[in-house]
């Protein structure tokens, strides 16, 4: 029988047995369990955790954020202590805890012992991300017609940060997640060991002024599979909409990563965003697979 005990902020050892719990579980699926920004929110007390522990081993956990006006759930099972109980032990939790406010929680890869998890509790599907895929080997990469007047270059640190944070609100009002960022976003992300201004690219006039954006990330190996890009975030300044640089963009952070030595990249995109799925299309991406946000209400 697993012992479940809440915490606020976690400490050093507390939260490495954490990641090691979420590496296990990628490896074994193939995906994180929990969204990136979990881990970095370990260690600060405006998160709830909730530690499932067997002998003193951590077999499970869950993080809640209590900040928002549905709670969002991030939870994660240790895959040689599934169907063992414990996942529905720490929902049922969870759902006591929240004391009937909603409730909002993904299924990242939609990872069928967490879908049926979800129903078993009430939850319905209402929200979903497609991953998408392609190589960087075939089908080539279409080299990007920059406009005139425009160029490409590397985000610089320290001087960049407030031109980047106008272009994104802009483009991203409507997002429940990347809209309304702040700079304290944009730091936690540079702090990140992943971070490399080299591959954030920015499309800016011949003034300087940011018209759009492409944000590379780069995913360590995990298991047997090799590392792999990610198109992180991309932009564009709706004022600059009709210059095609959503294209040009994308295509130029596809070849940084592909000289950086990566076969393989992948992006996130909403579901039904058809306008975007189709620009993706016609750049060699392919549908991979799917998380989905489940609420209870």
């Amino acid at each position: 029988m697993s012992d479940l005990a809440w915490h606020t902020a976690l400490d050093d050892k507390q939260s490495a047995a954490v990641r090691a719990l979420v590496s296990a579980a990628e490896e074994d699926a193939g995906v994180s369990p929990v969204d990136e920004g979990v881990l970095r929110r370990l260690g600060r007390d405006d998160v709830t955790h909730l530690l499932a522990t067997d002998a003193g081993e951590l077999v499970a956990f869950a993080q809640l954020d209590v900040s928002v006006d549905a709670i969002a759930v991030e939870l994660a099972v240790h895959p040689a202590h599934r169907r063992k109980g414990i996942g529905t032990a720490l929902v049922q939790a969870i759902v006591e805890r929240a004391e009937g406010r909603e409730l909002r929680a993904w299924a990242h890869g939609a990872h069928l012992g967490a879908v049926a998890l979800a129903r078993r509790f009430g939850f319905v599907e209402a929200r979903a991300l497609w991953r998408m895929r392609r190589s960087l080997v075939e089908p080539p990469i279409i080299q990007p017609d920059v406009p005139a007047g425009v160029r490409i270059r590397p985000f610089v640190v320290g001087v960049d940060e407030a031109e980047f944070l106008r272009v994104n609100n802009a483009a991203f009002d409507w997002h429940p997640e990347q809209g309304g960022w702040d700079i304290d976003q944009v730091e936690e992300r540079e702090a990140e060991p992943w971070f490399d201004p080299k591959g954030f690219l920015l499309a800016v006039d011949e003034h300087g002024t940011v018209l759009g954006y492409h944000w590379t990330k780069v995913h360590e190996a995990v298991g047997d599979a090799p590392p792999m890009g990610e198109v992180y975030v991309l932009g564009v300044d709706p004022s600059a909409r009709g210059m095609r640089l959503g294209s040009v963009l994308t295509a130029a952070g596809l070849l940084h990563l592909r000289d950086h030595g990566l076969r393989d990249v992948m992006l996130y995109v909403e579901s039904d965003n058809n306008a975007a799925i189709r620009v993706y299309e016609g750049l060699g991406f392919d549908h991979w697979d799917t998380d989905v946000s489940y609420l209870r209400r």
